[in-house]
């Protein structure tokens, strides 16, 4: 009983709206790399995904995950079974821009196909 009494607060989960969205081939110092499957090196092309973040909240966001779906020009999946794609570290109160660095295979056509953008994270930092 006393440790529902004096439990901790919960760090409350956050939903970040996207919008916004679409992507432009990375400058050339970040576009270095490559991908890798199964140990085998293979020709990758490097994109940054930029957008708009929408925090209706009045506090800050931390560790907020994006998810979303990538898509070729054939309506290939980009990231095979993936849709994680990564985090933002903070999203202040308000709309705000973000940016996400990906790597496709340099034999997936563009135009590439950008769905299903989200993202949710915490009210207080969860990763130091």
């Amino acid at each position: 009983m006393l440790s529902w009494l004096f439990s901790p607060s919960a760090i409350a989960l956050t939903q970040i709206r996207l919008f916004d969205i679409s992507y432009e081939k990375c400058p050339s110092e970040l576009a270095q790399g490559a991908v890798t499957s199964g140990g085998s090196p293979m020709v990758a092309n490097c994109f940054l995904v930029i957008g708009k973040a929408e925090n209706g909240t009045n506090k800050y966001v931390y560790d907020a995950d994006i998810f979303g779906r990538i898509y070729d020009a054939n309506n290939d999946p980009v990231l095979q079974n993936r849709t994680r794609l990564g985090s933002i570290p903070e999203v202040p109160p308000g709309v705000s821009n973000f940016e996400l660095r990906i790597s496709v295979a340099a034999n997936q056509p563009e135009p590439l196909q950008l769905k299903q953008f989200k993202a949710a994270g915490f009210s207080a930092q969860v990763r130091k």
